[in-house]
């Protein structure tokens, strides 16, 4: 589906704004503008070909050449962004977590119903073939009444005590690090999956490196040390590891561990769905293949855009089988879904992430924190 020439812009420049560029020129939609602070606008601006540069978002959101407002900032600022430009009648395209806790995203919430525009949360995992054709089996009962899920969702880029970023720290990525910033990822797949929400959960929270070194310096997402580096001991206060047993609306039980000191693993999301009929499983550093398992007879690999793979995912797949469709092209379909609702209007049941989802998802992370400071379940609250 063609997008129609709606024009764009982001703000933050770090790892994931420039993911969203990309995903929105595959599109065709034109990014007139660019945000982040002091000077970076303007030199990343012309590194990347944008016309226009600002530190001030409030100066973004109000520019006249800008009908639609990507926010890729760090959590701490998603609250005041996401109003802004609700307010100043933009559509938006906000970075998960929503914002940093349930006060905040439920104001987000408020704004959004009310406003006449679409208000998205980058919950993109969703937009991978596979994840879409397992929505649409389990839909179908292919895979009969779900027991159980459980899975993992592994990274190891905060594996040495001297790696970092804005995350590691409460006051800007908020008191959950490694949960909210990829096991919402996880748990946000899963429930799309099933089509039921988290009613409760258990955690336990871990910690590996109680000191962490902080470069003194500024530094980005996944880039690597600098041995000359100088660093400056701190506390840490944020997970680097948990595991959750989960509950659904539907009955089924889940359970999800995630790590970000996790050697080996890049970035490595894994879900497997225990079925009356049959199971399956998913592993994301090996996206164009899902596996069916059965009690009775062959189990089977399906590869995507295959007869064996299934049509779940029709209109969100541009490649043939072979040509590998991944992480970037899950933003290329997000924003085609989100861009599609902007031309013709909100669809009634939009595959995207709405604001009500995102809230719901801090929600999650906020029973998970209760629940690892109580040793006990906890319901998920709303």
């Amino acid at each position: 589906m063609a997008t129609q020439p709606y024009k764009a812009g982001i703000i933050g420049t770090g790892f994931i704004g420039p993911v969203h560029l990309e995903a929105l020129r595959r599109l065709g939609v034109e990014v007139t503008a660019l945000c982040d602070v002091g000077d970076r606008a303007q030199t990343v601006a012309r590194q990347l070909g944008i016309p226009r540069a600002f530190s001030d978002y409030r100066e973004l959101v109000t520019a006249p050449d800008v009908e639609v407002v990507h926010i890729t900032a760090p959590n701490r600022f998603h609250r005041s962004m996401a109003l802004a430009a609700l307010e100043a009648g933009r559509h938006v395209v906000c970075e998960k977590p929503l914002a940093l806790n349930t006060r905040e995203t439920a104001a987000i919430v408020r704004v959004a119903r009310r406003a006449d525009t679409v208000f998205a949360v980058n919950y993109n995992v969703r937009f991978y073939p596979a994840v879409l054709e397992l929505r649409h089996r389990v839909a179908r009962g292919e895979l009969g009444d779900l027991m159980h899920v459980n899975g993992s969702y592994f990274q190891d880029w905060l594996f040495h005590d001297t790696d970092y970023n804005w995350r590691l720290l409460p006051e800007e990525g908020g008191r959950l690090r490694a949960v909210a910033d990829i096991g919402t990822h996880w748990m946000d797949t899963v429930s799309f999956i099933l089509g039921a929400p988290i009613r409760s959960v258990l955690a336990d929270l871990g910690i590996h490196h109680q000191t962490r070194r902080r470069p003194l310096g500024e530094t980005q997402t996944f880039r690597r040390a600098n041995r000359r580096q100088r660093y400056a001991s701190y506390r840490v206060e944020t997970e680097d590891f948990a595991h959750v047993l989960l509950a659904f609306a539907n009955g089924t039980r889940g359970s999800l561990a995630v790590s970000q000191v996790a050697a080996g693993r890049k970035n490595c999301l894994r879900l497997e769905l225990y079925g009356s009929k049959q199971s399956a499983a998913w592993d994301s550093e090996h996206p164009e293949i899902l596996r069916f398992g059965q009690r009775e007879g062959a189990n089977q690999v399906a590869v995507r855009n295959t007869p064996a793979f299934g049509r779940g995912a029709a209109g969100f797949m541009d490649y043939p089988a072979g040509h590998v469709e991944g992480f970037p092209d899950t933003f290329k379909m997000l924003f085609r879904a989100v861009y599609a609702d902007i031309a013709h209007g909100v669809s009634k049941s939009p595959l995207y992430a709405t604001a009500e989802d995102g809230h719901r998802e801090v929600a999650v992370c906020e029973a998970i924190l209760k629940s690892h400071r109580r040793g006990a379940w906890v319901n998920v609250a709303g």
